[in-house]
């Protein structure tokens, strides 16, 4: 998926991944890995208004809305099998399909947002219209009413939303006003890279943990990696740099926090864009992406 942002490339960050040797990594923690066949959202182009198009305020959102909706069926399916969803993006506007999918199969989920960016945004609220940035505020309950959805994303409605205390943000430092207010006022559990500078973020991560699954040790959840959230320095491939981010070693102690909780039950990175970067950069950030998928699915240094 391109469409949720303006740049040109963010869909070939899951190719790279599975080419630089996702599978026999995911193989050699112990994984039995079937490769679903990538959704061509580009399919959903040639019958749509152009590119450009403005839907209530959300740039793109039928080819979004159709597209996701396609990505919450597969990923439904999935989990309905009994097997693990990976998802690969991809802008973050996939999440919309994602999470709606992981909330209707997974009711008592519990989500680990890590992201420099809060994507509470509505319609009405964004300042960019880009969808990538909307994917929590249009599946929060209280945010946006069903009748107030952008074009195409009609569907959400048929599927369960996210309660303000069943997600945890991890790694915020670029959020905009409305979404500020968002978080207070439904009190969402926000972690900034202010936090994680007093608290370290071993501490941080233990209260975020403890915040989703203080009254069930068990509680499955979903992570949802913005490769964004580290330092343009460690992950220079990306659309939203925001400097000030996650080091190399938090991006990964955050991956290995979650990994260790034993309660992972789905997850996705995206965000990675090669093209917006030298071949250096990009190959660093593929290969980080590639190490931080490895440290969320069992990896360990021991």
């Amino acid at each position: 998926m391109t469409y949720g942002q303006p740049y040109v490339g963010t869909d070939l960050g899951p190719q790279l991944l599975k080419e630089q040797g996702l599978r026999p990594m995911l193989s050699s923690l112990g994984w039995r890995v079937q490769d679903e066949a990538d959704i061509d959202f580009h399919n959903y182009v040639a019958d749509r208004p152009p590119a450009s198009t403005v839907n209530n305020g959300a740039k793109n959102s039928l080819i979004v809305g159709e597209g996701t909706l396609n990505l919450a069926k597969i990923v439904e399916s999935t989990i309905e099998r009994g097997n693990f969803p990976l998802i690969l993006g991809g802008d973050h506007s996939i999440a919309l399909g994602s999470l709606a999918a992981i909330l209707k199969c997974t009711p008592n989920i519990g989500v680990i947002w890590v992201d420099a960016h809060a994507d509470l945004n509505t319609p009405h609220s964004s300042p960019s219209g880009n969808m990538h940035g909307m994917p929590v505020g249009l599946l929060m309950e209280g945010v946006v009413d069903i009748a107030d959805m952008p074009a195409g994303c009609e569907w959400v409605a048929e599927y369960p939303r996210l309660k303000p205390d069943s997600i945890v943000y991890v790694g915020l430092r670029d959020v905009d006003t409305e979404e500020r207010k968002i978080i207070r006022k439904l009190g969402i559990q926000a972690y900034t890279m202010t936090d994680i500078d007093r608290h370290g973020i071993g501490n941080v991560m233990q209260m975020a943990l403890d915040h989703l699954c203080k009254d069930d040790p068990d509680r499955p959840l979903h992570l949802s990696y913005d490769i964004d959230a580290v330092d343009p320095l460690d992950a220079p491939a990306t659309g939203t740099k925001v400097r000030g981010g996650l080091t190399f070693r938090e991006a990964h102690f955050v991956a290995e926090a979650i990994a260790g909780s034993g309660n992972l039950a789905s997850a996705e990175i995206v965000e990675l864009n090669p093209s917006l970067s030298d071949a250096d950069g990009a190959t660093a950030t593929v290969d980080l992406g590639l190490q931080l998928i490895t440290s969320f699915m069992g990896k360990s240094i021991i």
